[in-house]
């Protein structure tokens, strides 16, 4: 997504490089040092269904989607799973401070990402304020978005968890610059289930409940329509 071999035309500009550049840790590089941080990448391809790393894995690497859909999930010791998040465009996968990596990682859709080894990323964040001041951005970030999940499956009702759950995606989409309505949901009904801590069938009649109320409408290509925002933050 960015040219790697330490050189740029003198007349490129700031569209020539990553199309999630303008909302991702690289929007507060300069020219130059998006040059540096591409020579230190590479991108990679990973087709719906394959993992990108495993639960335990060391955590060599750090990834920043460029386009696609991933989830995190942890399997429990009694078979089940909970899905703990998705990654969209301009997500980083391997910021936290853990020596390996603490979740499953799989491509929900075919998804791109640039790769970079974390020791490099740590060698630029120092030569690079810039860098390292973004980096430090999204910790505060990541840490209301694991608060907010504790807020949703423990105290909100089905469909309050799926009323947020579309509001989330629509928020996502606006913070991505894509046409947020209709929300695009790459993800199918049992990844929402065990993000939301339902069963795909009490997800299934919920998305058909609020069908009725009119707050949505049906689905198509992966797409939900939001017929009534402020119906669905009221049920939120």
């Amino acid at each position: 997504c960015i040219p790697g071999d330490g050189t740029r035309n003198k007349d490129a500009s700031r569209s020539d490089f990553c199309t999630v550049i303008n909302y991702s840790v690289c929007g507060a590089l300069s020219l130059d040092e998006l040059v540096r941080f591409g020579a230190s990448s590479k991108t990679i391809y990973l087709p719906e269904g394959r993992v990108l790393v495993r639960d335990g894995d060391v955590e060599d690497f750090i990834f920043s989607v460029t386009n696609g859909c991933l989830k995190s999930f942890k399997q429990l010791p009694d078979g089940r799973r909970q899905v703990t998040g998705f990654y969209f465009p301009g997500d980083f996968i391997g910021l936290a401070d853990s020596d390996v990596y603490l979740a499953d990682i799989e491509a929900v859709s075919d998804a791109g990402l640039c790769c970079m080894e974390r020791k490099s990323l740590n060698a630029l964040s120092r030569d690079i304020p810039n860098l390292e001041r973004r980096l430090h951005e999204l910790a505060p970030k990541a840490l209301a978005e694991l608060q907010g999940q504790i807020v949703l499956l423990g105290r909100k009702t089905a469909q309050e968890r799926v009323a947020t759950f579309l509001l989330m995606l629509l928020k996502r989409s606006f913070e991505r610059g894509v046409t947020a309505n209709p929300v695009s949901i790459p993800m199918i009904c049992e990844d929402i289930a065990d993000f939301l801590g339902l069963t795909k069938e009490t997800v299934s009649r919920t998305f058909s409940t609020l069908r009725k109320l009119k707050l949505i409408g049906l689905d198509v290509d992966k797409t939900v329509e939001l017929l009534d925002r402020d119906g669905l933050q009221r049920v939120a």
